[in-house]
C-alpha cells in the first residue's frame, strides 16, 4: 500500500517519534511518501534526521511561485471540485483560530499537496497534530486526493478544538488517532455518537535500538534533568522555584535542563536571581543521542508540566530504567504509577514537586533501580513502535 504522510516541519529534533513511525511503517511493508511544509533548510544533528531531510517534498520551497501555478492547475482542470474545496476552507475560516487569508493560503498548500499526492498514487494521506496539517490535508481530499487520516497529541487541539473546527476534521476523517485514553475521550467530545469508532488509541512507540542496550544500573549522582522545550507548558519556571526550596534546605543536587525555546532567557534570570547556577544547567537543543546520554546520567527525570498530551520524552525515560517525576496531566497517569515507576504530584503545585524531588534525590540505589526496572517493563509493554505501526497500518487498510 502507497501511503505519503505530512507534516508542517519535517524532520525536526521534537519529531523524532514521527520519524520511527514512518520507518515502523515501512518495515511493515508500506510505502511511504514525505511531505512537509518547510524543513528543507533547518538545523540537523542527527544523521537520520538528516537522510530524511532527502527522502521529503518541501511545499513552501520556491516561495507565493510554487503554490500559484498547482492552484491555478486544479482550478482549471476540476472547476466543481475547486469551488467545493473553496467554499471548505472559506466555511474554516469562519471563527477561526487564524484568519481566512491563512486558509486561502491552506487552499494552495493542498492544491500542490494533490498533484503530489496522485503523481505517486498514494491512496491514503496521514497527518500528525490536528492543527493547519490537518487542514490541508482535508482540503487535498475535498478537492480530489485520497482519504486522509490524523494523529492528536495535544494539548493544543484540546486548548481551542472549535477554532481549529476539530469536530469537522474528526468526521470527514477516515479515522482518527489518539495518542492516549485521555485523547480519545476529549475528541469524543467535539463529534456525534456515531463517529466515535472512528477513533482509534495509538500510541507513540520507541524503537529497540533507543534502550537495548541501556545499562540497567541507577545513577548514583544526585542530578535530574527535565527534557522539553522552554515554554510556558512545561512548567521550566515552576521547576526553579522548586530548585530554589531545595537549595535553601541545603540540599545536594543537579539540574539539566534538556532544550532550548522562547522562555530561556526568561529562566535564565529565573536562575540567577536564585543564585542557582552553580546547580542548574541548560543545554540548548540537543540531538536525540544526546538526550538518551542525558538520561542515562540522571537517576530520574522531572516534568512539572502544566498540559500534555503524553510526552515521548517520559516514555524514553522509564525504556532506559529512569523513574519519572512528574504532573497528574492528560495521558501521564496512563503510564506513571506513583510509588512504583515515578512520583505524581498536582500540576503547579511547586512544594509537592519540590517534596517529590527531594525523596527522589534521598532513594538509595536499590530502590531506583527496582522503579527502573517496573517504568522499563510498562513502557514497553505498551509503546513497542512496530506493534503500534502494525495498528496504524491495519487502520490504513481498513480505517472503521
Amino acid at each position: 500500500m502507497h501511503i505519503a504522510y505530512f507534516i508542517n516541519q519535517y524532520p525536526k529534533v521534537s519529531h523524532s517519534f514521527i520519524r520511527r513511525e514512518i520507518l515502523a511503517l515501512e518495515r511493515q511493508g508500506l510505502v511511504v511518501q514525505r511531505i512537509a511544509l518547510r524543513g528543507w533548510d533547518g538545523a540537523l544533528q542527527d544523521g537520520e534526521d538528516i537522510a530524511e531531510r532527502e527522502k521529503t517534498h518541501y511545499v513552501l520551497q520556491g516561495g507565493v511561485a510554487a503554490l500559484l501555478k498547482p492552484l491555478w492547475q486544479v482550478l482549471r482542470a476540476q472547476p466543481r471540485r475547486f469551488c467545493a474545496g473553496l467554499g471548505l476552507a472559506l466555511r474554516l475560516g469562519w471563527r477561526a483560530d487564524r484568519s481566512l487569508p491563512y486558509h486561502m493560503v491552506y487552499l494552495a498548500e493542498a492544491c500542490r499537496v494533490l498533484q503530489w499526492l496522485q503523481a505517486s498514487g498514494a491512496e491514503h494521506v496521514h497527518a500528525h497534530f490536528g492543527t493547519n496539517s490537518t487542514e490541508v490535508v482535508m482540503l487535498a481530499s475535498a478537492l480530489g486526493g485520497p482519504a486522509y487520516s490524523f494523529t492528536v497529541h495535544g494539548p493544543e487541539e484540546f486548548d481551542k478544538p472549535q477554532f481549529l473546527h476539530l469536530g469537522e476534521k474528526v468526521r470527514r476523517a477516515a479515522f482518527v488517532a489518539a495518542v492516549s485514553s485521555y485523547g480519545r475521550s476529549q475528541l469524543y467530545r467535539w463529534v456525534a455518537h456515531e463517529h466515535w469508532p472512528k477513533v482509534k488509541v495509538v500510541h507513540c512507540g520507541l524503537e529497540r535500538g533507543f534502550h537495548e542496550d541501556a545499562i540497567d544500573n541507577p545513577a548514583t549522582a544526585p542530578r535530574l534533568v527535565c527534557v522539553g522545550r522552554l515554554c510556558e507548558q512545561k512548567g521550566q519556571l515552576l521547576l526553579i522555584e522548586a530548585a530554589r526550596r531545595l537549595a535553601a534546605q541545603a540540599v545536594a543536587f543537579e539540574l539539566v535542563l534538556a532544550g532550548d525555546g522562547e522562555m530561556r532567557g526568561q529562566i535564565e534570570a529565573l536562575i540567577a536571581q536564585h543564585g542557582l547556577q552553580a546547580q542548574v544547567r541548560i543545554t540548548g537543543w540537543i540531538s536525540s543521542a544526546q538526550v538518551r546520554e542525558e538520561l542515562l546520567a540522571a537517576r530520574a527525570l522531572v516534568l512539572p508540566s502544566f498540559a500534555e498530551g503524553l510526552p515521548v520524552v517520559i516514555m524514553e525515560a522509564m525504556a532506559l530504567r529512569r523513574p519519572v517525576l512528574t504532573t497528574y496531566v492528560a495521558g501521564i497517569p496512563e503510564l506513571v504509577r506513583p510509588g512504583e515507576n515515578g512520583w505524581l504530584f498536582p500540576a503547579g503545585a511547586v512544594d509537592e514537586l519540590a517534596a517529590a524531588m527531594g525523596e527522589c534525590l534521598e532513594q538509595p540505589a536499590e530502590v531506583l533501580q527496582r522503579m527502573g526496572e517496573a517504568a522499563r517493563q510498562r513502557v514497553l509493554e505498551r509503546h513497542d513502535i512496530d506493534t503500534e505501526a502494525a495498528k496504524l497500518a491495519q487502520y490504513f487498510k481498513v480505517p472503521a
